[in-house]
């Protein structure tokens, strides 16, 4: 019977859909139930109706019946089952909220290292949830999915420049624009298609097209050789967001064309290469 956690995941189309899939029966669920609690305490900050602090207080209040084996909800009962199997810690679960927290307000980011802050507690705090799920022996592993989890963080904001920017929000760097002489005004302006983007705007994304892809490649680097196998799932989902990377990057990084999404069989294709790969190199 599906859970309501494997319901939520299969209809949100999600990219990490068939990293999932690889998974045995027991570690599908609990990641299922992981990637449903992101989903759902994102939408608190990001849908209509997703009642904002309160949502997030309602959310974090059922983690911690979650951990005391009393959860209210069916998602909080899928991941109240993922707890009693893998030693998912509190504090990352608290960190995603937090993050999300940060999006409840318009703010801006001066600095790269302020920027690092918001991406590790949306994203690398959901790869050290993760690594806990896949399994690992290595310690190294867990700054391969802080590494991991900044890369597709940072493609994230490179493919929803404008969506974000309709929100009010700005992911880039302020340090940045100044480094490529782009106002804030400007980067709205074109976002809204007001403006036309002009070079400097263009080599202010490919540079942080550089960063994500840094990223990508410490990761890589960091994955030790014993965990490998067990981080195939992260591995096809760094796989497939690092394509998103590079297809953008092909396009000089559009801010206002439709939201890019790879195709089903292109997806396939990336997810049998990094089996492959992985696997067998």
């Amino acid at each position: 019977m599906e859970t309501a956690a494997e319901r939520l995941t299969r209809q949100s189309g999600t990219n990490f859909y068939y990293a999932f899939r690889i998974l045995p029966e027991r570690k599908r669920q609990a990641i299922y139930a992981l990637y449903s609690f992101c989903r759902v305490v994102d939408d608190c900050v990001d849908e209509e109706g997703g009642e904002g602090a309160a949502g997030l207080g309602r959310w974090m209040d059922e983690v911690e019946r979650c951990y005391l084996g009393c959860p209210a909800t069916e998602i909080g009962h899928d991941l109240a089952a993922a707890l009693e199997d893998f030693p998912i810690p509190r504090s990352c679960l608290a960190d995603i909220v937090e993050g999300c927290r940060m999006d409840l307000t318009p703010r801006r980011y001066a600095t790269f290292a302020d920027l690092r802050v918001y991406c590790e507690r949306v994203a690398s705090a959901v790869g050290l949830a993760s690594i806990e799920i896949f399994g690992y022996t290595q310690p190294a592993t867990r700054q391969y999915a802080t590494d991991l989890g900044l890369a597709l963080q940072l493609t994230n904001i490179l493919r929803d420049v404008a969506p974000d920017a309709a929100r009010g929000r700005l992911y880039l760097p302020l340090e940045d624009l100044a480094r490529f002489g782009v106002s804030e005004q400007e980067l709205l302006a074109v976002a809204a298609g007001r403006r036309e983007t002009r070079p400097a705007l263009q080599e202010l994304l490919a540079f942080q097209g550089e960063r994500a892809r840094g990223h990508y490649e410490r990761a890589r680097a960091e994955l030790p050789i014993p965990d490998r196998r067990s981080m195939l799932s992260a591995e096809i989902m760094g796989a497939i967001y690092r394509e998103i990377l590079e297809e953008l990057a092909r396009r000089r990084y559009p801010i206002r064309e439709p939201r890019l999404r790879l195709s089903t069989p292109r997806k396939l294709w990336v997810a049998l290469r990094t089996v492959g790969r992985t696997l067998f190199a």
